[in-house]
Formats: structure tokens, C-alpha cells, sequence
């Protein structure tokens, strides 16, 4: 079943960029409203990006609410500018949107929302989980208050993509948010970085969307020349679209080809490890609560960006 009413906590990056325009416009889906977090850059990027965005797919009207700009711990981060650039949307030349944020805080705006409408509304989670566990802390009941939550974290074979070796970025920035997360919830849908690696948009699909000449095809082709020069460079065959699957398994299940389900922890200790998605393969008996995504319908996403970018 197709989500309905979303939820979009992101750190507005190139792919949660594209993310978000893929809810946008998904026919029966609805974006209730954005909350943005500090993670790919720094939150004073972030919350211009997601206008820019929602500028660039005609909806203005929805709400943007700024988190959390550091951490829950204080230390030593390092921002994702090498693929997303400096400015967090692939160095973009021309900006156009009006930046008009809410005033309420995002941790206060997820809670809200969710008492609001319990049980309604899906959240798809595309940054560090900063913000989510703030609001674990003013809810305790979120998790029971959330339709479903859907996160891009993670990689499930210790393959990170960070300093901290076995760690995926996300849960890399905030550890002790993700940990927090992941023992809060029933059930977490995660997207992981081996997940992403496995389904890259090839380099000829890539340019076939960019080049199909609407105002948003072109959105798209500017935004993410900065992140293909930077994975040409690393060899790799296509262009990395970890959000964009996190949102695609949210928008349609049916997407899903293969699933894990694991008892899971996030690793907060350990010079390599910490942030480290750790999984338990049956050794503990404890009851699994995370659904791990190994397998996507790589047509089927594809479609969502075709139809998302227009003839």
C-alpha cells in the first residue's frame, strides 16, 4: 500500500534533494511537511535547499521546520561537501525560491503533527536522526504515533563510507540519535549504504532524465553535475541514489524485492566502529526490529524518476 501523507526529515543533500522531489510528485502521496536537520552540511544550507526544491516542484505551501543543527554529543564531524558540494545542492549557479521557514522547532513539529493525526503519517527519515530523537525525548509514544518509518542508515555488511570505517554517514553523524531510534521502534525499514552501492541510476539512465528537457529535468541536471563529476572520478558505473530508494520503498513497498529482518543495534564506542549498524543473525533470540532493504525493482524506481521529471 502506497504512503499517503508524509513526513520528510532530511539534511538536503544532492539525493535527499531528489528524494523529496520524488514524493512531491507522487500522485497519491502528500508531503505534510519537511524538517530538516544538520548532516550533509550544515543546517544554514539546508533549510535554502529545501525551498529550492519545493520551488522547483511548485510547492511552496509546504512547511519547513529547522532542527537540529549539531549532534545530540559534541565531537569532531565532517560535512559530505565532496558529493554534494559546497552549498549542499551541487554548487547551484541560480536561486530562486523565497526562504520562509516555520519558527517552531522540527523535534517540537514531529511530535505535533503526530498526536495530531496518530497513526496517519509515514516518516521518511533521509539524514542524521537527530531530530527524531529529540522528539522521542518530548514523545515517548512516537513509534506507537507514526504510521511507519522508513530510514536511509546504515550498511548492513560494516561497508561504510565514513571515517569511522564500518559506518554509513548518517549514523556516522549522530551515533547516539540513531541508536536511540533503533531501539525505540517496533519496526524501522532501513536503507543502507551496500543497498545504495548495488543500485546506482547507470550513467545512461542518468543522462536520458536529465536530457528530457522539462524545467524539473533540468532541476535535476543541475543539481547533480557536482556529484557525477565526484563518482566518475571514484570509477563507479552510475549515479548513487541512496534517498531517492529510501523515499522509492516508502512510496511503494511493492518496490521491494528482498528484505532482512534483524534484531539491530548502532555501535556509539569503537575508533572504526563507532556508528556501525550491528546486526544479530540469530545468536540472540531477541525479537527483530529492523526490516534491512537488500533488494530493489531497479525499473520501478526508475519510473518514479521519469514520471517525476515529466515528458
Amino acid at each position: 500500500m502506497a504512503a499517503r501523507d508524509l513526513i520528510v526529515d532530511t539534511d538536503a543533500g544532492v539525493d535527499d534533494a531528489l528524494a523529496l522531489m520524488l514524493a512531491l510528485a507522487y500522485p497519491s502521496a502528500r508531503v505534510a511537511a519537511v524538517t530538516a536537520v544538520g548532516g550533509n552540511v550544515p543546517l544554514e544550507n539546508v533549510v535554502p535547499n529545501v525551498f529550492e526544491v519545493l520551488h522547483a516542484m511548485g510547492a511552496e505551501g509546504v512547511p519547513v521546520f529547522p532542527g537540529a543543527r549539531e549532534p545530540l554529543l559534541p565531537g569532531e564531524r565532517v560535512h559530505a561537501t565532496e558529493f554534494h558540494g559546497e552549498d549542499g545542492l551541487g554548487d547551484l549557479a541560480e536561486r530562486r525560491a523565497r526562504v520562509r521557514p516555520q519558527m517552531e522547532h522540527a523535534a517540537a513539529a514531529l511530535v505535533r503533527l503526530a498526536r495530531e493525526r496518530p497513526g496517519e503519517l509515514t516518516l521518511v527519515a533521509l539524514g542524521p536522526l537527530t531530530n527524531l530523537a529529540l522528539a522521542l525525548r518530548l514523545e515517548p509514544e512516537l513509534p506507537r504515533l507514526l504510521r511507519r518509518l522508513v530510514v536511509m542508515g546504515g550498511a548492513h555488511a560494516a561497508r561504510g563510507n565514513t571515517p569511522h570505517w564500518a559506518a554509513e554517514f548518517n549514523f556516522y553523524f549522530d551515533p547516539e540519535a540513531a541508536q536511540m531510534v533503533v531501539q525505540a521502534f517496533p519496526e524501522t525499514t532501513l536503507v543502507t549504504w551496500e543497498t545504495t552501492l548495488a543500485h546506482p541510476l547507470l550513467w545512461t539512465e542518468h543522462e536520458a532524465l536529465a536530457a528530457r528537457g522539462t524545467p524539473r529535468a533540468r532541476f535535476y541536471a543541475a543539481i547533480t553535475r557536482t556529484t557525477r563529476r565526484f563518482l566518475e572520478e571514484k570509477g563507479l558505473p552510475g549515479l548513487l541514489i541512496p534517498d531517492p530508494l529510501a523515499m522509492a520503498a516508502a512510496l511503494e513497498p511493492g518496490l521491494v524485492t528482498s528484505v532482512e529482518h534483524h534484531r539491530g543495534w548502532v555501535e556509539t564506542c569503537g575508533t572504526h566502529s563507532r556508528g556501525q549498524l550491528v546486526l544479530d543473525h540469530g545468536r540472540s533470540g531477541l525479537e527483530a526490529n529492523v526490516r534491512v532493504v537488500t533488494g530493489l525493482d531497479r525499473e520501478g524506481v526508475r519510473a518514479l524518476f521519469q514520471r517525476t521529471l515529466g515528458a
